[in-house]
């Protein structure tokens, strides 16, 4: 049985079979206590080992790390912190550890120390809980989509095309780089290349998912991502994980509806299945908590936080009314943000948008509306010909969680803004011609899955939500 279900059973005086790995051992001569874990839970269950029934050298060999499977029977424990335990007839060791080798001793270790035991960190409270949630946020997210009548599309991860303009991404090439083959104008050679043209790593599902929706209705793609930008930062990641729902006869309003929909739903579905995880994430996170001064210390605890996402409709302001707000904020007066809001075309940052959920509104946020200079070519524009109908959705500490707009459906607007950003529309060719044949009004999202684990999870680093992080100069594992 899992541990999970043994410590929901309610019958005791019955014959177990349990496996998983030993996180303690302690006692005297005459008695073991091992707590095991197998991963299903946050809680081990506990094991005792009389000594009369076992040989002294096999109780030895039972250290932090090993892995052993235990035959017992179920009983109401005689002492404190558990409700049942495992009085074991057999034990067998399934996998020694070292005792002095290994690297997971019962003690505090640090996240930094835990990133260079990827490997071996799934074995702790803290990222064992972090994964579990990870795999609710993902069933959650399948769960939510398919009841609402949407179908998932696996979209390229090998691409000829930059969607999002900012040229940070990875080559693939089958050419021998020692010897690449030149054209006459001593350009590289692509025509031989494996694909026939130049291609890279994909940054986004986003275009061909628009097409998907023009044809079934709705749909939604949920896989990985990659961006070569040399960032190395907490918040950003080279390899991650997005989900971009593309709803074809949608505008803006409806597109901020099912965003606010969905994050409320995947949220709430955590706290339904995953209590024990986050009450255990919610301590970790006030002992984190107090150990920084007072005035970098948050406002909100985590299950007080989900709640807060919860239980608040989402404010909706256009990028005019922010940036107003902004502009007369006495963080702005004072001059003590970053980045110093002037007016009309300044770009949004972390701290201001934190600033407008945390301190003005006290709730998440939605802006809209924002200038057309700083969003992609494929936003619908509005009729200031200033504005593009596009959206961000603000949380606290996370800032924006979620991207989207109201795509440009217009053929003739689309073509203008590509030429306007200098945008090839040779090469997505195909994308203009789903705006020749049965175009429509049509709406979608970006939401990095990462960013949502670590506002679901508390977590502060990125590298923390995902089991193997690749950053710049990181590849390992």
């Amino acid at each position: 049985m899992k541990i999970k279900e043994i410590l929901q059973t309610e019958g005791v005086e019955q014959e177990i079979s349990v496996k998983g790995w030993v996180r303690t051992r302690r006692g005297s001569k005459r008695v073991s206590f091992i707590a095991l874990n197998d991963g299903s839970t946050i809680n081990n269950i506990q094991i005792v080992a009389e000594a009369a029934d076992f040989d002294e050298e096999l109780i030895k060999q039972i250290t932090t790390g090993s892995c052993i499977s235990v035959d017992g029977k179920l009983v109401a424990s005689k002492g404190s912190g558990q409700a049942v335990e495992i009085l074991a007839s057999t034990i067998n060791i399934l996998g020694g550890a070292d005792a002095e080798e290994y690297p997971l001793q019962p003690k505090k270790h640090s996240l930094e120390f835990l990133r260079e035991k990827a490997h071996l960190r799934f074995r702790t409270n803290t990222f064992s809980a972090v994964f579990r949630l990870r795999h609710a946020l993902t069933f959650a997210v399948h769960k939510f989509f398919n009841d609402k009548g949407f179908f998932n599309l696996h979209t390229p991860i090998i691409t000829s095309i930059d969607a999002e303009g900012a040229g940070e991404m990875f080559q693939i090439t089958s050419l021998d780089l020692e010897k690449l083959p030149k054209t006459k104008r001593g350009e590289v050679d692509y025509d031989i290349d494996f694909f026939g043209k130049k291609t890279s790593l994909a940054v986004t599902g986003q275009l061909e998912a628009e097409l998907g929706a023009l044809g079934l209705g709705q749909v939604y793609t949920f896989g990985p991502t990659f961006r070569s930008e040399n960032s190395n930062t907490s918040r950003h990641l080279s390899e991650f994980w997005m989900i971009e729902p593309e709803i074809a006869f949608a505008d803006l309003t409806q597109n901020m509806d099912l965003a606010e929909e969905f994050l409320k739903y995947c949220i709430q579905y955590c706290i339904d299945h995953n209590a024990e995880d986050l009450k255990f994430l919610d301590a970790r996170m006030v002992e984190e908590e107090n150990k920084l001064k007072k005035e970098e210390r948050s406002e909100m605890g985590l299950l007080e936080r989900l709640q807060f996402v919860i239980e608040n409709d989402f404010v909706r302001l256009t990028y005019r009314e922010a940036i107003d707000i902004l502009r007369n904020s006495n963080p702005n007066k004072k001059k003590k943000f970053n980045y110093i809001i002037d007016g009309f075309g300044s770009e949004l940052q972390s701290e201001h948008e934190r600033y407008l959920v945390e301190k003005k509104f006290k709730k998440p946020v939605i802006i809209t509306d924002y200038p057309k200079g700083i969003k992609a070519f494929y936003m619908r524009m509005n009729d200031d010909n200033q504005t593009v109908s596009a959206m961000d959705v603000l949380f606290p500490l996370i800032g924006e969680i979620i991207g989207g707009s109201q795509r440009e459906e217009r053929l003739d607007k689309l073509q203008a803004r590509m030429q306007e950003m200098e945008i090839c529309q040779e090469k997505l060719w195909w994308y203009l011609e789903s705006r020749k044949f049965g175009s429509c009004p049509h709406s979608g999202f970006g939401l990095g899955f990462e960013r949502l684990i670590m506002f679901v999870t508390g977590m502060k680093n990125i590298r923390d939500v995902i089991p193997f992080p690749r950053t710049p100069q990181n590849a390992e594992f």
